[in-house]
């Protein structure tokens, strides 16, 4: 739709429009959505029955809302999707400071512009997306920046009173009237900031250095904030909570099929890598499976939470790393391959809180182990899980790969060509039988990942020994496999 060519106040009256609450408008554009089957928030994920239904029941609820989760929780991202809810075109007073309704001004200049030209009084048209204001909570926000200030310039060039509205340099939220306002990481704004919002919340008033002024600003507030026994920089003052509507609580993907769709949509991977790069969907569950595991692991800090960004992060550095060996070795194309996964540490390292334990370990062990347990959780699912195999058995699916190993080792180097990783990993001729056994469905371009599964999660069972160079990886026989006789 294209921006309206109505220019006068006077044509304005003769259409059907009538002036209308931001929250009011944001409730009928949803309800005209539900009404329709249209999706409400796209391209968020994992939400459909959870986080959406609530958000919906508050916009609905004409409240102002809190969005409460850790980290990489898509709560920034959900409150920016609220302006495909608002009219794409809404008027306002032309030269107006705040947005102001023609039909309904709220500011001493506004009423004088409609009393002074009536119905001449120029009209202009703002989009939605002018429509939407961010602000992210940091301790040196001050009442100025939100609310405004004394202006003693303004007030001494127009021989103001300093309670005069008209001496007032106004702040974000009084420029946001009409439109959308989300403050992000409200516990950290210091208390007495978070103060100053209560009556524009309830009262409609601002408070300027004492001087009190009824200013009906029309805002739809979103806030955002990370669990108050997490954050150690603030908290949410009771008077502000009581005073916001509702409070919706996020959460992580809840399984690895809907952490998938995100980290696919989410990241910078896109055309010509994935055109020359072959991924194992396998290997995507796999990237997943590092976060689930780092929510569970002893040495991560769970209050921090373990954001989606670490996913997303470790696949675009997985399939780099295919990529960097792709344009060393000159080869026109690749498949990721189990050992890629070491490139993703460094990805891993800056995404998880320690706790102190972890912190002793250090980070690159962590990030290490968390793909190791990943793998071994890959390979349970796959293979027969060795720790549930019969001690008395005289025989296991593993042995002759053990016996192989034995006598042979292997080494996989970081940057083998396409052909010398294949011929390394055919030249242990176990695998393939346990392969044809237990993963008779897979095709040809997952074939030699799976291998790297078996060697993988044997290590991690302490049957054969792994050891990381700064060329690759060398799998031999571990002593281990010896003294722990299955």
């Amino acid at each position: 739709m294209n921006k309206p060519s109505i220019k006068k106040l006077s044509e304005l009256k003769k259409t059907d429009y009538k002036p209308e609450s931001v929250k009011k408008e944001l409730s009928r554009n949803l309800e005209i959505k539900l009404k329709s089957g249209t999706p409400t928030f796209e391209f968020i994920h994992g939400y459909e029955n959870t986080v959406i239904p609530d958000l919906e029941r508050a916009l609905l609820s004409g409240h102002n809302i809190n969005l409460l989760g850790l980290r990489g929780q898509a709560k920034t991202k959900l409150a920016r999707q609220l302006i495909f809810l608002l009219d794409e075109w809404v008027p306002i007073i032309k030269g107006s400071e705040i947005n102001e309704d023609p039909l309904n001004p709220i500011s001493y200049e506004g009423k004088k512009i409609i009393s002074e030209k009536s119905d001449d009084t120029p009209i202009d048209w703002i989009h939605r997306s002018e429509r939407f204001f961010e602000k992210l909570a940091t301790p040196d926000v001050t009442v100025s920046d939100l609310i405004g200030d004394i202006d003693p310039i303004k007030a001494a060039n127009l021989r103001l009173s300093y309670s005069d509205e008209r001496s007032i340099h106004f702040g974000m939220i009084p420029r946001a009237h009409r439109s959308i306002f989300v403050l992000n990481e409200l516990p950290d704004l210091q208390a007495r900031i978070q103060v100053s919002l209560f009556s524009i919340l309830e009262e409609k008033e601002i408070q300027i250095r004492g001087f009190k002024i009824r200013l009906p600003v029309d805002i739809q507030f979103i806030f955002t904030a990370n669990p108050e026994d997490y954050t150690n920089r603030g908290s949410i003052v009771t008077p502000l909570k009581d005073r916001i509507g509702s409070q919706i609580l996020t959460h992580y993907p809840l399984n690895i099929n809907i952490a998938k769709r995100i980290t696919e949509q989410e990241s910078n991977i896109k055309g010509e890598s994935l055109e020359k790069i072959y991924v194992p969907e396998i290997a995507k569950d796999l990237i997943e499976q590092i976060g689930f595991e780092a929510k569970k692991s002893e040495f991560v800090d769970l209050k921090s939470g373990v954001s989606a960004r670490l996913s997303i992060s470790a696949y675009e550095n997985l399939i780099s790393t295919a990529r960097r060996r792709l344009i060393i070795n000159g080869e026109k194309s690749t498949s990721v391959r189990l050992t890629d996964f070491l490139g993703t540490i460094s990805s891993i390292n800056g995404k998880i809180e320690l706790v102190y334990e972890g912190e002793l370990e250090g980070a690159d062990q962590i990030s290490f182990t968390l793909i190791n347990n990943s793998i071994l959780k890959i390979f349970n699912d796959i293979f027969p899980e060795i720790k549930k195999l019969k001690k008395e058995e005289e025989s296991t699916p593993y042995d002759e790969i053990l016996l192989w190993f034995n006598k042979n080792d292997v080494f996989i180097g970081d940057d083998f060509t396409d052909k010398e990783y294949k011929d390394t990993l055919e030249s242990i001729e176990p695998l393939s039988k346990l392969i044809e056994k237990y993963c008779s469905k897979i095709n040809l371009a997952d074939y030699f990942f799976h291998k790297e599964i078996i060697l993988w999660g044997l290590s991690a069972n302490k049957q054969l020994s792994k050891n990381r160079s700064l060329e690759g990886i060398e799998f031999k026989d571990s002593l281990g496999s010896f003294l722990n006789n299955i």
